[in-house]
Order: C-alpha cells, then structure tokens, then sequence
C-alpha cells in the first residue's frame, strides 16, 4: 500500500526523535522524503519504503492550518 503524504502534512512516527518529539512536516517528495522534527527543527531525508513501516499517523496540511487558526 503506497504511503499518501503531500508537502505540508505533518506525519506521527511510531517512535521518538532523541529530542522527545513525534511529529514531523513533510518538506520533499520523491524517492527520498524530507521530514523537519517539529520540536527541534532537525531536518533529516527517509527513503519511501523506510517512512512507510515508520509512520503511525498522517495529519493532512489543511487540518494542520485549521487547528493553528482555530478554526473549526
């Protein structure tokens, strides 16, 4: 099953960046995938195949944008 990410969403991984964050903003498509640590700013490359077994939650851009303005 292909993994459905555009730029902006934000992705949940199953386990802990060593700076105790969970969430991530999707900055690149392609064979590689650019993710930026939403609590330190780090900003690391993933090979498709290796998000996909890591990720447990995609958050689309528009319910991020939504939930930062209050809008409901």
């Amino acid at each position: 099953m292909a993994l459905e990410v555009n730029v902006g969403d934000q992705v949940r991984l199953k386990k802990q960046h060593p700076c105790g964050g969970y969430y991530w903003r999707v900055t690149r498509l392609g064979a590689d995938i650019g993710l930026l640590c939403l609590n330190c700013r780090r900003h690391v490359m993933l090979p498709r195949p290796q998000l996909q077994r890591r990720v447990k939650e995609v958050v689309p851009a528009e319910t991020v944008v939504q939930e930062e303005t209050g809008a409901g």
